[in-house]
């Protein structure tokens, strides 16, 4: 190894660099490894889909199923089903992996807005660090484009019916959405060449471009210094923390083999996206209790929440589905790459941070988080609303109205009390430096105060092993004597007639 390493270094003189590198510092909190979780996930994807590309066949060439799954047998479908059934019953370890990539795309996602939550909070975003925000919320779009695209490869009746859904958003684009959708779906749907399309997209394209930006965030987080809560020697000039060899690197490999477990554990033992249960698609058919991915819930709640306006300007005709398939999506992209922007516009604040802030440091930044995640949350709920009037037992018109209320007025309440809530934390940490306790800090009696510099020093005086073998048997001893004297103290009994009497 000395040898090889030593010839590589002759030639390309790496070892100064590397030495650099692997003396990087990084903060030791754990919350910087939810971006890392993210990765992973992105590593396991890319390995469970190498292998479902060996097998699966993105054609739309109608077929007759005649494999080992029986209820389908004689049935048409499409190539692109015909072979996600045969992953799932005909190829070894197909089903597995298939539930790996499912659940590594949901986690993946969750992982990355998880992340971006810890950013937005904290004031990460702030200078200079508005371009990996911009990276970030990039990479959350394409990830979500990316889940969706493979969400709808298998061709059942349940994607099907998200595919249809986004053909009509594309549709409702103003002037240019019938352009648009020809494009992209290659016609009238449902076309024929949109599953090559899709397939393309999913295994090419947006990973490459994934990849890319994933790439230009780590070397741009590289190359700034990084970003740490406040704590003892921790200033705006310097970073507290561990090298990365070997202490960080052992940890993120651990961390890995944690996440690959937990994805290989939830690919064998629960399902998830049973395709064989919903069907081929078929352009006539909807399933009931229709819903797509979690990461695109929140499109689907706004699609049923959304009241049915439609506009006509200069001839041309305003869908209904403008509003909350096009105009809501495009504000909350819009607001997320403008936020580091315009926050430091509206608080005059462009110096460069380094040191993070805490939310209750920030009460209108925290409640507008708060507020803006409960109005997500709540489209999430509405795009199952008709599960929840059927669990509830009531009709959807009355669970639709009472979401369309909740919509706007549980935002607006949890908004206001976060904000109250860091306003009073933020006052009872003020009042505690202000006002200090009257009596000095307790010390402990294996604590002394060094007085010769003219200032109390506290100091750790080192236990003798003597004295905590002592200290056991004191309390052993203690412990036993107070058993032995409870046991030796008289009963009392009472009978139930007597304390009647």
């Amino acid at each position: 190894m000395y040898r090889v390493g030593h010839w590589v270094d002759e030639r390309i003189g790496a070892a100064h660099f590397a030495r650099t590198a692997l003396d990087k510092i990084f903060p030791d909190h754990w919350s910087f490894m939810l971006g890392e979780i993210a990765m992973y996930c992105l590593v396991v994807l890319i390995l469970t889909g190498i292998y479902l590309t060996f097998f699966f066949s993105p054609s739309s060439h109608d077929v007759v199923y005649h494999g080992s799954y029986g209820p389908l047998r004689g049935v048409h479908m499409s190539e692109a089903y015909h072979s996600t059934i045969r992953l799932s019953f005909d190829i070894r370890a197909g089903l597995v992996f298939r539930q790996i990539h499912h659940w590594a795309a949901l986690i993946f996602i969750a992982a990355i807005v998880t992340h971006l939550c810890r950013i937005f909070f904290t004031g990460a975003f702030r200078r200079p660090r508005e371009l990996n925000w911009i990276v970030g919320v990039s990479l959350l779009l394409l990830a979500i484009a990316n889940g969706f695209t493979g969400y709808s490869l298998p061709d059942d009746l349940l994607s099907g019916t998200g595919l249809r859904i986004a053909y009509s958003i594309v549709l409702g684009i103003p002037f240019v959405g019938t352009w648009l959708a020809f494009l992209f779906f290659g016609g009238e749907f449902p076309a024929t060449a949109l599953e090559p399309r899709l397939f393309v997209l999913h295994i090419l394209l947006v990973p490459a471009l994934i990849i890319a930006l994933l790439t230009a965030h780590l070397a741009i987080l590289w190359r700034q210094k990084h970003a740490q809560f406040r704590g003892p020697g921790r200033t705006e000039r310097n970073v507290v923390g561990s090298f990365l060899w070997p202490t960080y690197t052992l940890r993120s490999i651990g961390l890995f083999a944690a996440v690959a477990a937990l994805l290989s554990a939830l690919g064998g033992l629960a399902q998830i996206n049973p395709v064989w249960l919903y069907g081929p698609f078929k352009a006539a058919s909807v399933s009931t209790a229709a819903q797509p991915d979690w990461y695109v819930g929140w499109l689907e709640g706004a699609l049923r929440l959304a009241p049915p306006w439609r506009v006509h300007i200069f001839g041309y005709t305003i869908s209904e589905v403008f509003w909350p398939g096009i105009l809501l999506p495009g504000i909350t992209f819009g607001l997320l790459y403008m936020w580091p922007f315009l926050e430091a516009r509206f608080t005059g604040d462009r110096l460069e941070h380094h040191l993070l802030d805490s939310p209750r440091e920030r009460p209108v930044r925290t409640a507008i988080g708060v507020g803006v995640l409960t109005f997500y949350i709540v489209l999430v709920v509405a795009g199952a609303q008709d599960i929840v009037a059927q669990k509830l037992g009531v009709g959807i018109p009355t669970v639709t109205n009472t979401l369309r209320v909740l919509l706007f007025l549980l935002p607006a309440v949890i908004a206001f009390f976060t904000w109250r809530t860091c306003h009073d934390l933020e006052k009872k940490g003020a009042r505690e430096e202000e006002y200090p306790r009257p009596f000095p800090q307790a010390r402990t009696p294996f604590q002394v105060t060094d007085e010769s510099a003219g200032a109390a020093t506290p100091y750790e005086v080192p236990r003798s092993a003597a004295v905590r073998v002592l200290a056991a048997f004191g309390a052993a001893a203690a412990a036993a004597g107070g058993f032995l004297i409870g046991r030796r103290r008289p009963k009392k009994i009472v009978f139930e007639d007597t304390r009647k009497k």
